[in-house]
């Protein structure tokens, strides 16, 4: 029975024991549980803090990006009027400038009018004179001679018309030298009228091309194992590679301005991206001949605007803005025919010539010289033939193809392309002397005035045609004014080379002054 008893009391005992220890084990669980649900809720306190922080900082992103593209429609719309106020202004120095060669024109017919009365006048007082002295002879023939009245009236009529023959042979002569000089004086107004409203920047360009690259580590990597990459650019290219002693420089040469632009832009992109090999160049270039296409093109589209054109044939647009990259004696193709196009407005204006077809002309006299590396002949008349096949007008075509006298110029047109070629090629800075040359001329031209005793301040004026001569009125008099500006212009002729002529304007101003309290 004990045993039983101490077998029972074993069993609770251990039952309890068991119960204690599980107790034990699932309060640990409990507070293990709560810590993983704490740690939860402060990992999800932690992710919507973070949400909250990014999307701040979205919304301020937002915020700048709406900023930054109101700022830039501001400034577009801002750009868009002051192209409109500038076209608006524009209009009205047009619409100012056909006012005043109108009321030029209506002086000049109202100075022929005058003239043309005066000569009448004229001649009606020499018919009456011719009448009273028809009338005195007759009366003293019939009174001398045996003659009758019919027969003294048929021989002083002889007489007459024998001296009205040579008075209106010398009025027409005189008449014919007078419109002879008007008409010289009236060309030469409109021409230094045109020239004086018209101008235009000057490029110089040349047939090579001179690329930066960073460092000459790089040349070998242009050249490539073997020279494989150097022969892949030339051959995808068809421009020469030239790469030398020159530091951080290689040379790009061809004839043809376009594809040596192409070949500048893929190289430049080449050493940018740094990837030199075949396959890249080839991709590269791909790349580069769009983008150049697409700059022509925007270049032909944007000359035909500025000169009001807007119904050339897509073709047409592509070779002139292809005379973008294309240089003649020094300057840029495309800027001297958007010159000559102008020059050719205004002299049309003045002469009341039409002005749309002498701007057209004007602007596409030279689009031969884009595709003379490509076809034989003279410039001219390969840009006649090409104005020609696609549509132009027989007139247009004829003053393209006769702008350098490959055919006789016989209309109007014909002579305004030529004169605007020949005022353009001639502007000071454009292709007869560099610009630096240009601006030494300049400055010699006031240095040998500078050095004269008198003279206070000069200032080359008119690109160097004429200089003003300011001199200090108490130590030059006014005579002593017209020796120094004869003196001034002597040493010019002696020691500078110019073309033209260059006008000395000595200016001696007294001042007095005075204030009142």
């Amino acid at each position: 029975m004990q045993p039983i008893i101490i077998g029972v009391a074993c069993l609770v005992a251990g039952a309890l024991v068991a119960f204690l220890v599980l107790r034990s084990m699932g309060s640990a669980r409990i507070q293990e549980a709560d810590r993983a649900v704490e740690r939860a809720q402060e990992r999800a306190e932690q992710i919507v803090s973070d949400a909250d922080r990014k999307a701040e900082s979205a919304r301020k992103e937002a915020i700048l990006e709406a900023k930054e593209e109101i700022l830039q429609l501001r400034q577009a719309s801002e750009q868009e009027d002051k192209q409109r106020k500038r076209e608006l202004r524009d209009l009205e120095n047009r619409v100012m400038q056909r006012e005043e060669s109108l009321d030029r024109r209506n002086e000049t017919l109202d100075k022929r009018e005058h003239q043309l009365s005066s000569q009448q006048g004229q001649l009606d007082r020499r018919a009456r004179d011719l009448d009273e002295l028809m009338e005195r002879q007759t009366s003293e023939l019939e009174r001398i001679s045996a003659l009758s009245t019919e027969e003294a009236r048929e021989e002083l009529l002889e007489r007459v018309r024998r001296d009205s023959v040579r008075e209106e042979a010398q009025i027409l002569r005189d008449s014919e030298a007078r419109v002879r000089a008007e008409s010289d004086k009236l060309a030469r107004e409109v021409i230094s009228c045109a020239i004086q409203r018209c101008a235009a920047d000057e490029a110089n360009e040349i047939t090579v091309t001179s690329v930066h690259i960073p460092s000459d580590d790089l040349k070998g990597r242009i050249i490539g194992r073997e020279g494989r990459n150097i022969r892949t650019f030339e051959q995808v290219s068809g421009v020469s590679l030239v790469i030398d002693d020159t530091p951080e420089t290689v040379v790009l040469s061809s004839f043809d301005p376009v594809r040596r632009e192409t070949a500048r832009v893929a190289l430049e992109n080449l050493i940018v991206d740094g990837r030199i090999h075949p396959a890249r160049i080839e991709e590269m270039y791909k790349k580069a001949e769009t983008l150049v296409r697409q700059r022509v093109r925007e270049a032909g589209e944007q000359a035909a605007y500025d000169m009001g054109i807007h119904d050339l044939d897509p073709d047409v647009v592509d070779i002139l803005g292809a005379l973008k990259y294309r240089a003649s004696y020094g300057q840029n193709v495309l800027q001297h025919s958007k010159e000559v196009a102008q020059l050719c407005g205004l002299m049309a204006t003045e002469l009341g010539a039409d002005r749309v077809s002498a701007v057209r002309a004007g602007l596409l006299h030279d689009i031969g010289k884009a595709i003379d590396h490509n076809v034989e002949g003279p410039h001219a008349v390969i840009g006649a033939d090409f104005a020609r096949r696609h549509g132009e007008r027989p007139e247009i075509v004829h003053a393209i193809e006769a702008h350098h006298a490959d055919v006789e110029p016989d209309t109007v047109l014909d002579v305004l392309v030529q004169a605007a070629d020949a005022i353009s090629a001639a502007r000071p800075g454009s292709r007869r002397e560099s610009a630096e040359a240009y601006v030494k001329r300049l400055e010699k031209l006031e240095a040998i005035s500078n050095a004269h005793e008198g003279v206070e301040r000069t200032y080359a004026m008119q690109a160097g045609r004429e200089l003003h001569v300011m001199v200090k009125p108490e130590q030059i008099s006014d005579a002593e004014a017209t020796v120094l500006a004869h003196d001034i212009a002597t040493q010019i002729e002696d020691e500078m080379e110019y073309p033209g002529q260059v006008r000395v304007v000595v200016i001696r101003e007294s001042r007095a002054v005075d204030v009142a309290k």
